[in-house]
């Protein structure tokens, strides 16, 4: 029958190999900006909560048209304050 420090041994030994795999697949990895939870460094966007990692990586998204409708009226509220005083 094994002594029990010789299991405290072996158990220990199994615990190291355990954590030692753990900071393996921690390599290469970095927390997502949005969500925290690890993510692989080449990542475009985190497959956790799906948000894009930089502004580089997201595809261009067109203004809606109202915003451009609106900023035109701005613009020409503008103009025409100038051109009166």
């Amino acid at each position: 029958m094994p002594h029990q420090s010789d299991l405290d041994d072996e158990w220990d030994d199994d615990e190291a190999q355990g954590f030692q795999a753990a900071e393996e697949d921690e390599e290469g990895t970095v927390p997502c900006p949005h969500c925290r939870r690890q993510i692989y460094e080449d990542a475009e966007r985190c497959p956790h909560c799906g948000n894009y990692l930089s502004v580089e990586d997201a595809p261009f998204q067109a203004r809606p048209w109202w915003f451009i409708v609106g900023f035109v009226i701005c613009v020409a509220i503008v103009v025409g304050w100038i051109l009166r005083g």
